[in-house]
């Protein structure tokens, strides 16, 4: 096994995403560390945002990754021989108001990842452009969008549910 501090993002989360199905508990990786993964680190997160696909209470998560070696750091866990952070918000899986049904797998050497889509990802950081102003939200938007094909037509539709037409018009050439 790859040593743990010498794992890429994707690949720590995947050791991460089987260690737990391991214990019985299925999850997706969402956020920051999609782009990572999905960008080949143009963009670069330290931070795993996992999501509960179960009703499993945070404190067999917990128990999963402590007994293997994870710390707990705040709301974080962390395991000491590597530099990833690991959280679990709230589910369930949504981006805005719409909920996710479909996610991708990536196989890596240290197991296998549930991971938003290319499309999904887009929409995740849009979502934090339109409602946090967050501007490095939309570069990683395009970023996932350029390494990757995405459906603009669901996204389109997203931000049409969402309230958000006339402003992804405004972006949609970036696309």
């Amino acid at each position: 096994m790859i040593p743990i501090r010498d794992m890429s993002v994707g690949e720590f989360g995947a050791y991460v995403a089987t260690l737990l199905k391991q214990a019985g508990i299925d999850v997706t990786l969402t956020g920051g560390s999609c782009v990572s993964i999905y960008t080949h680190n143009k963009f670069t997160s330290n931070d795993l945002d996992f999501i509960n696909n179960g009703i499993v209470a945070h404190r067999m998560i917990v128990k999963a990754l402590t007994s293997n070696g994870f710390e707990v750091k705040d709301r974080y866990l962390k395991h000491p021989d590597g530099d990833f952070y690991v959280e679990f918000p709230s589910g369930p899986l949504m981006v805005g108001g719409e909920y996710i049904t479909k996610t991708d797998t990536i196989d890596f050497a240290t197991g296998t990842l549930k991971i938003l889509t290319p499309t999904d990802c887009v929409k995740d950081r849009l979502s934090h452009f339109f409602f946090w102003k967050d501007h490095q939200g939309l570069d990683q938007a395009v970023a996932v969008a350029k390494s990757n094909v995405i459906d603009i037509d669901k996204i389109s539709l997203w931000a049409e549910n969402e309230g958000l037409t006339d402003e992804f018009e405004r972006i949609r050439h970036l696309f």
